[in-house]
């Protein structure tokens, strides 16, 4: 028997951020794939994750952002660095950051509402990755950066869940070894 959604599943896999190109999402498209993100196990209904999406000259905006904190805090940091930088989010078409948010709740804990934002983050892949284009996943030092979090307007209890960068695959994908099952299951 097949099942699209259990074959998407067993084909999913990621695609370098150097290895996206054009074009990009829709904006019907990305609607929908944030509309699938935010279908995802929400205890309480709190929405403990946000998005804050990188396209056009923001992308490169934001470069510079990373660039001069960069510089700012690795004062040797060389031109080639900076440059790295500074087109880090020219990577692909679409970059969306998943903010993970924790809202004080006595009967959601914060682990479960961190977990919700990681499941976004996967949903987002997910319709992406239905819709044909490539993705990838990524923090990197940005997503943990004090300035870099101040400068994206951060608060507190928010912190990146990851950097989502959606494309087109520039080339075909090699499939990949995947872990044996039998090491990871445990039967009680």
């Amino acid at each position: 028997m097949t099942n699209p959604i259990i074959d998407l599943l067993l084909s999913r896999r990621s695609v370098s951020a150097n290895s996206l190109s054009e074009p990009g999402p829709s904006v019907a498209e990305l609607e929908l794939m944030l509309r699938a993100a935010s279908r995802v196990p929400d205890h309480k209904k709190l929405v403990p994750w946000r998005f804050v999406l990188f396209q056009g000259e923001g992308r490169a905006e934001f470069g510079k952002v990373l660039a001069q904190v960069c510089a700012a805090e690795e004062g040797d940091a060389g031109a080639f660095r900076l440059e790295n930088e500074a087109k880090r989010f020219l990577r692909a078409p679409l970059v969306i950051a998943v903010i993970s948010r924790v809202v004080k709740n006595a009967a959601a804990p914060e682990w479960e509402q961190v977990l919700s934002a990681g499941a976004a983050c996967q949903n987002l892949i997910l319709a992406a990755t239905a819709l044909g284009y490539g993705v990838q996943w990524i923090t990197e030092w940005c997503a943990y950066n004090p300035c870099v979090l101040e400068k994206l307007g951060l608060k507190e209890g928010e912190r990146i869940a990851g950097f989502i960068y959606i494309g087109s695959p520039a080339a075909a994908l090699a499939e990949r070894a995947r872990p044996d099952l039998d090491t990871l299951i445990t039967k009680f």
